[in-house]
């Protein structure tokens, strides 16, 4: 669809600067002088983020800010480097949001944080005056520190190669579908699950057009050429193989959780998560026999009605 007429503005504010500005001889002072700059985003920080009360004569909240400051500070440097520049940034959140306000008017927008958070913070999270962007998680690929031993525990290879810049407005649309239709899945068994999850795939794929799959999925090219090389033959290993209501949480972290392949693939072409994208195939089945529903009302459907009718069957 056209979306050039409508308006959307999303600010880029910069809480990572002003907070890496603080003098550490005077956090308290520092703090409230953050705390005026960025009023809506300090409490968020603060307490989901560093874990604090944020209360700038607070002990624990000086000691922890001198902390994290004296660790972080050479992360901020290095991030500095990569995102001197962000209008690239505000120009694709804004062409995002736009797609988000044709399909969903009543959605509002708001700023975009940039924060460096603790390596374990998110990248990504919906917060209420916008979107907060951890740029701890978007340091590119090679960063030193996703090598290192420590790193490779936090985020593995498989996981790491996302960490990149390329993938953050991605992640802001997984967070933006996430708080428009909060996942509910979890009890339900392992087919309903992979639908679920499918229809966020199908949902960036409305609100990102022009992005790659690879970009959407975190597969490689590699990966994405098997699946679709391969569609007939994971479904039937599925089907053959698997109870499809399962509810064992080894099964459903076989197919939905992430993982560098999936045991009974291919470990050099077949991805993780492949229950995610075979999801999604079936939303696009869906989808082909029902062309006027709405993406709401595609993601309201039921897993179970959405099975029953898109009769996949791929060969």
């Amino acid at each position: 669809p056209d979306v050039s007429a409508i308006e959307v503005d999303i600010p880029i504010e910069r809480f990572d600067n002003s907070f890496f500005s603080i003098d550490s001889n005077d956090i308290s002072n520092g703090l409230r002088k953050v705390q005026q700059q960025h009023p809506d985003f300090y409490t968020d920080f603060m307490q989901n983020i560093l874990g604090v009360s944020g209360v700038d004569t607070n002990q624990n909240t000086i000691l922890v800010t001198k902390e994290f400051l004296r660790g972080y500070l050479p992360v901020y440097d290095s991030l500095q480097l990569k995102y001197k520049k962000t209008d690239w940034l505000r120009k694709e959140l804004e062409k995002a949001f736009q797609y988000v306000k044709y399909y969903f008017p009543q959605y509002k927008t708001g700023k975009a944080f940039l924060f460096t958070g603790p390596f374990d913070a998110p990248g990504v999270a919906t917060v209420n005056a916008g979107i907060a962007i951890g740029l701890q998680q978007f340091a590119g690929k090679d960063f030193s520190v996703y090598q290192s031993p420590m790193g490779q525990e936090l985020f593995p290879t498989y996981i790491s190669k996302r960490f990149a810049p390329e993938y953050i407005t991605a992640n802001c649309m997984k967070a933006v579908a996430e708080e428009l239709f909060p996942d509910k899945s979890g009890d339900k068994p392992l087919i309903e699950q992979m639908i679920e999850k499918g229809k966020r795939w199908y949902l960036l794929d409305k609100f990102l057009p022009a992005t790659p799959d690879s970009i959407k999925t975190g597969y490689t090219n590699k990966q994405l050429n098997w699946c679709n090389d391969n569609e007939g033959l994971i479904w039937s290993y599925l089907v053959k193989n698997e109870d499809l209501n399962s509810l064992s949480p080894a099964v459903l972290q076989t197919y939905i959780g992430e993982a560098p392949f999936t045991q009974g693939f291919s470990q050099e072409s077949s991805p993780g998560n492949i229950g995610q994208w075979i999801g999604w195939q079936i939303i696009k089945k869906f989808v082909a026999k029902n062309p006027d529903a709405m993406p709401g009302d595609i993601m309201r459907t039921e897993a179970k009605k959405i099975l029953e009718e898109a009769k996949y069957k791929p060969k």
